[in-house]
């Protein structure tokens, strides 16, 4: 028995355009219902046929729905929510794909004080977005986090996560506050030292912009790819979650001090130490099927 029949996605970006791929691969009879704020991208979606109806409002998209997937970003959930509020049916179960899950939830619930919310974090992703990059796949073998408050119903979490479950997902229940800190270190504070890294090599006043590129090794290439990510939905993640940003970036500042202090001083047994620590974290994480071990991780030199 499928968790869901009717299913609305707003924001059909590279999450929602990816989920709609699923759910016609893995649950063909699910009737999936599509909006963006973007008629661009709306009439894009038209065109690319994953969904079986494109809405002009975020209203007239959720009137049959019993499971709402909100793939806008963060800073949009309130304004979309609203929007929606008038015409969401009752027993219509609300989920999202959002970075940050505190800020989400608070908004949310302020916006449909009587929905059934049960967010939800695939953590699965890639440096393309717009309709056009979605894949069935992306989240095959991922992990996606579901963080339901206090009072969800049961019923309802079993339907989600089995919806989830059949994208191909690994499901992990988790609080929404330990969530945030948690991705605070795994993604939100590499995104930022990403961004931040690519800009300083960008503004070298002796270094040219066409060096960084031409020279650049697969460390700097690793950080660009990151880098790339849409800005809109990572300015909103920041913001949203930046108590627990800046705890893990404080961390990080002190960390760095004591690595720059080994090498000022010579100690190398400490930068060895340090390097093989985080080797052994790489090994693992492969291990888990979370990354690829093929040489130059796996990229095709074809």
């Amino acid at each position: 028995m499928l968790p869901f029949a009717n299913l609305t996605i707003i924001g059909l970006g590279l999450i929602g355009s990816s989920i709609a791929h699923g759910v016609k691969a893995s649950m063909p009879t699910v009737r999936i219902t599509g909006y963006d704020t973007d008629p661009a991208v709306r009439a894009r979606v038209q065109e690319l046929g994953f969904c079986d109806d494109v809405a002009d409002s975020a209203g007239a998209a959720v009137i049959d729905a019993d499971l709402v997937m909100l793939c806008v970003p963060v800073g949009a959930m309130a304004s979309i929510a609203s929007e929606m509020a008038e015409d969401l049916p009752k027993d219509a179960v609300i989920s999202d794909v959002g970075s940050s899950k505190g800020n989400v939830i608070a908004s949310l619930q302020a916006a449909l004080p009587d929905a059934r919310i049960i967010p939800a974090h695939p953590v699965a992703g890639t440096e393309h977005s717009g309709p056009d990059a979605g894949f069935a796949t992306l989240f095959h073998d991922r992990w996606c986090i579901l963080t339901p408050p206090e009072d969800a119903q049961e019923g309802d979490i079993e339907r989600v996560r089995a919806f989830w479950e059949k994208l191909g997902a690994n499901i992990e229940i988790m609080d929404a506050k330990h969530h945030d800190l948690v991705l605070a270190v795994t993604s939100h504070l590499p995104h930022l030292i990403a961004y931040t890294i690519v800009g300083t090599a960008s503004d070298l006043e002796d270094v040219t912009r066409s060096e960084v590129i031409k020279y650049s090794a697969g460390g700097f290439r690793d950080f660009t790819r990151i880098a790339a990510s849409d800005p809109t939905m990572w300015r909103d993640v920041f913001m949203s979650n930046k108590d627990a940003v800046l705890e893990m970036l404080q961390r990080f500042s002190e960390d760095l001090t004591a690595l720059q202090r080994a090498i000022r001083w010579d100690k190398g047994d400490e930068l060895f130490d340090l390097f093989t620590k985080t080797r052994a974290i790489r090994r693992r994480i492969i291990e888990e099927g979370q990354d690829d071990a093929a040489p130059d991780f796996g990229r095709s030199h074809e």
